[in-house]
């Protein structure tokens, strides 16, 4: 068993998702970065048939989504799991409009993130 925290596939399947190499090429790290990266809660992975892969919505040409570790950050220490974190980021919710996810990539991450907070209480 992998030390690095994944969620169960609970993701649709139409939703694109990175091999950790591809990641570590797409921000131009080295995988032990990823790794990392993961560990500390800065990006989250799913099992996918028994290899860990990262979301291809948690990069953008900068590197990882602005506003997402922060969220991610929030949500773990209100104590989701990696599950339930990924459930919600990809649950469609109507007041955003969209996902969590499309929110910060549409550069509303402060609204995220305080919907992460108010999920604490």
């Amino acid at each position: 068993m992998s030390s690095i925290p994944a969620a169960a596939d609970v993701l649709d399947p139409e939703v694109p998702v990175l091999s950790l190499p591809d990641v570590a090429d797409r921000l131009d790290q080295p995988i032990t970065r990823v790794h990392q990266a993961l560990r500390d809660h800065h990006l989250l992975a799913i099992r996918r048939k028994g290899v860990l892969m990262v979301p291809a919505d948690f990069l953008d040409e900068n590197g990882i989504v602005k506003g997402l570790t922060g969220t991610i950050t929030v949500l773990n220490d209100s104590g989701f799991s990696p599950d339930e974190m990924m459930r919600w980021l990809f649950t469609a919710d109507d007041t955003l409009p969209g996902t969590p996810v499309d929110a910060l990539r549409g550069d509303r991450g402060r609204e995220v993130k305080r919907r992460a907070q108010a999920l604490a209480f």
